[in-house]
């Protein structure tokens, strides 16, 4: 009562407001209009916009705009490799105050305690950090994942006050087919918030799919799809990470009339990606910089993306509203110079308030040593399955080629850009490892190797020479998990994520600084992808097509089965 006192009368004008923004001007997502006016705030809430006001604390903001904080819509903060607590002082200061994240990285290697991690680094952070719970552990029969999360773990968090719903349900073949325990999960979550995950799913299928109560999708990679599923009542999340790179594909969809049902996602951006491009607000001046209307980009970060999930407090710059607000010099450059979370103003010394969240996993690693014999495929007869991969996509084609020989093995093929590719089981389950062919990394030589490797996070591996390859998975254990460089049975770069094997202990500008070493380690193979560390971390994520490995074998995604 006494917080709805206060609203009340500062937003009257009766008392002196907290904060008072003045000389500016805000974006109103309603009407599209510049309005020049002062900003009142109390505690967490706005209380006053469209007149002048007093403040106990006045903010000169002349010359600037104030828009609504940014809300990225889907995201798994593992794959920054950085702890919650690091995302929230990396990204908040560009103008992201609300995220929704999905824990599934984790929660496939250690299950409930990964999901309780984020949870309780959430009631912590600056940044509004929701969680969605993992839908999809493990994310299907072809894979060994270090959890099972059925849905009788899942509901004891589904009333935390961080939890929105249920996280993307990615065995679309599960829901189409009615698998139980698909249905199980669907059933339990009915009413709520379900994220969708449906690469290319169309017609009768698609209907099927939306038909258990599935909402929003991040998963368009054209805007024919995106149209499609716009018009069957999907919510369409515009992805732009640092593999996967959507936005300029989706271009055509980013309008006004369509902007009530758009929303922007990284899923998902690196430290060193974050640095020198930016994280929403480099999706929002690109998207401007190519002829799409601010108020359509401005809505699809913030209003649209927050009615999308539910979050019925946040968006516009609004008296009642919650005080999430970035100062930025204009719309076009979108360069945010002051950032409110909860009506306090983003710095050093307010993330300084936080509390600490012991790390967990940190024993996670449990693979069991290699060597180059490992990694032999025998010669066989007709062509042989490669993994296509397509710059800037998740997606990969399947490829067949007629392989050389060396001996009875079947060898690379550089002048083709073929290499071997491995995935090797590291939760200590059942030691499984296979091997496989991929094209399109460009390397020449050494070996690659990670234990990020979406979705079940075991060890994978690709390079030109076996010794290479072994030392690098060996590698990982050593240092409970990361990214590991080899050149000539030397390790040339490598960053530890002891953290689940996911996640680093470091301060983001260390492991920003690391990664920019890591990639010229990279680079000295030759390898040609951008970010051939997250391109590799896909490889094993058998329910995206069209072919991909786990460590049980070679994935036919079309068939969702595993080549025999």
């Amino acid at each position: 009562m006494a917080d709805l006192e206060r609203y009340i009368d500062q937003g009257t004008g009766r008392e002196p407001a907290d904060i008072v923004l003045k000389g500016g001007q805000f974006f109103d997502l309603v009407t599209g209009e510049l309005v020049a006016s002062d900003i009142a705030i109390s505690g967490e809430r706005i209380v006053g916009t469209c007149g002048p006001y007093t403040g106990r604390t006045e903010i000169d903001i002349t010359g600037r705009i104030v828009v609504p904080g940014f809300i990225d819509t889907h995201l798994h903060i593992e794959s920054s490799l950085v702890t919650p607590h690091e995302f929230d002082r990396c990204v908040l200061p560009y103008g992201v105050t609300t995220v929704i994240c999905d824990p599934h990285e984790i929660a496939n290697v250690l299950g409930s305690e990964g999901i309780e991690f984020f949870l309780d680094s959430a009631l912590e952070t600056i940044m509004d950090i929701r969680v969605q719970l993992s839908s999809c552990v493990p994310a299907t029969h072809l894979e060994t994942s270090g959890a099972d999360l059925p849905i009788e773990r899942l509901l004891p968090f589904r009333h935390h006050p961080k939890v929105i719903g249920l996280a993307e349900f990615m065995n679309f073949p599960g829901v189409i087919h009615k698998d139980p325990v698909c249905l199980a999960k669907l059933e339990a979550f009915q009413g709520g918030h379900i994220d969708g995950h449906a690469p290319l799913l169309s017609g009768n299928d698609l209907n099927g799919y939306l038909s258990a109560g599935i909402r929003t999708e991040h998963e368009c990679t054209s805007a024919e799809e995106a149209l499609e599923k716009i018009r069957k009542g999907m919510h369409i999340l515009v992805r732009e990470g640092s593999v996967s790179k959507d936005l300029h594909a989706l271009m055509p969809i980013l309008t006004e009339r369509l902007s009530p049902f758009i929303a922007l996602c990284t899923d998902d951006r690196n430290p060193l990606d974050i640095a020198e491009q930016g994280h929403l607000d480099y999706m929002i001046r690109t998207a401007i910089g190519h002829g799409r209307a601010p108020l359509a980009v401005y809505r699809a970060a913030s209003i649209s993306a927050a009615k999308a999930f539910g979050l019925r407090d946040r968006g516009l710059v609004a008296p009642g509203w919650r005080a999430d607000l970035v100062v930025v010099d204009t719309l076009e450059n979108c360069k945010a110079e002051m950032v409110f979370s909860a009506g306090r103003k983003v710095n050093d010394a307010l993330f300084g308030t936080r509390k600490p969240v012991a790390p967990v996993g940190l024993d996670s690693v449990k693979a069991r040593p290699v060597n180059a014999a490992h990694f032999a495929v025998p010669v066989s007869d007709g062509e042989t399955p490669v993994i296509g991969v397509l710059p800037g996509k998740i997606i990969t084609e399947h490829r067949r080629y007629r392989l050389p020989a060396r001996g009875n093995q079947t060898s690379v093929d550089l002048a083709r850009d073929i290499i071997k590719v491995a995935v090797i089981e590291r939760h200590g389950k059942n030691g499984n490892h296979a091997n496989g062919f991929v094209q399109g990394f460009g390397l020449k030589k050494g070996a690659i190797a990670s234990t990020v490797g979406h979705d079940s996070h075991n060890i994978c591996v690709v390079g030109v020479d076996e010794d290479d390859m072994a030392l690098a998975a060996n590698r990982l254990g050593e240092i409970k998990g990361g990214f590991v460089v080899v050149e000539d049975s030397k390790v040339t770069g490598e960053i530890a994520l002891p953290v689940a094997g996911l996640m680093s202990l470091e301060p983001y500008e260390s492991v920003r600084d690391t990664l920019h070493h890591l990639r010229q380690a990279a680079f000295a193979l030759g390898a040609t992808l951008e970010e051939p560390f997250l391109q590799l971390a896909f490889l094993p994520l058998p329910v995206i097509p069209h072919l991909k490995i786990s460590d049980r074998g070679m994935v036919d995604v079309d068939k969702f089965a595993l080549i025999g």
